[in-house]
């Protein structure tokens, strides 16, 4: 049973709840009132509305966008699953010991080293343009499977790295006791150590996950009519910055739950430690 002292507390927290909430919803209000004020007060807002907000553009334009957009889609799905499968080889790599093992571990090693110091823009450049130049049988000309592929070589290196750290934050007792049961390293490897990793190194795989999202649009780079380019498009025919933002806010929206979910990822995660 609830004593009174209890309920007074229960009572002080939703009080100091709702006061806190009030608090943010009003000044949350007067802020965007304040921007928005000095926004459109400002001399050149006509014509930066008419260039980059105009309704009548969007409306038209959206449908094109769409269809790009949904090719962004599916080079991110096709992507990021290449992505996880070989930054695991990596990060698996990279964690063998043994003198024997030193040769997959500099090529490893190697591999991060260079596709995270890369730019992406360079490395679309140079595997979009460089590979259909060599004029090779078998070299794909597709600048959508041309940016998919330099998408996974650059985010796997990314994606290496956390999955390397998440492997090696596991204590060594956890190793010993599974050898103690005769497991050999594959097992150990694919029952105690990449469970636990996996779990603690999720909040920053959502994170790079989202990355990946945003930077799907720079295929267009290539030649790929996704959104950005679709965007373009329109753009140039019609003499208005607006399809550029209807993009962006599409991106956006498709970011904004991923995020949520990174974030909510991160609190649990820190409850659990906590506990």
């Amino acid at each position: 049973m609830t004593s009174d002292l209890q309920r007074e507390r229960l009572a002080y927290k939703r009080s100091r709840s709702r006061r806190s909430t009030a608090v943010a919803l009003v000044s949350t209000v007067v802020f965007a009132a304040a921007v928005w004020f000095s926004v459109t007060r400002a001399p050149g807002w006509p014509r930066v509305r008419l260039s980059f907000f105009n309704l009548s553009t969007a409306w038209r334009t959206l449908p094109a966008v769409l269809d790009g957009l949904w090719l962004n889609l599916r080079v991110l799905v096709v992507a990021e699953v290449l992505i996880l499968v070989l930054a695991l080889g990596i990060a698996g790599l990279r964690t063998l010991r043994g003198p024997v093992w030193f040769p997959l571990r500099a090529l490893a090693t190697g591999y991060v080293d260079l596709f995270r110091g890369l730019p992406l823009i360079i490395c679309l450049y140079l595997v979009g343009f460089g590979l259909p130049g060599l004029r090779l049988s078998g070299i794909p000309n597709d600048p959508v499977l041309l940016g998919g592929i330099a998408l996974v070589l650059v985010y796997s290196a990314f994606v290496a790295e956390v999955f390397r750290a998440g492997i090696e934050s596991i204590h060594p007792s956890q190793l010993a006791a599974a050898r103690s049961l005769g497991l050999d390293h594959r097992k150990t490897m694919r029952l105690v150590v990449l469970p636990q990793a996996v779990r603690r190194v999720l909040p920053a795989l959502l994170n790079d996950f989202v990355a990946l999202q945003k930077d799907c649009g720079l295929i267009s780079v290539l030649g790929a009519v996704d959104a950005v380019r679709a965007a373009q498009i329109e753009s140039a025919g019609s003499y208005n910055f607006t399809p550029y933002v209807v993009a962006g806010l599409l991106f956006v929206l498709l970011a904004v739950p991923s995020g949520r979910l990174a974030d909510w990822m991160s609190r649990r995660a820190a409850r659990r430690q906590g506990a």
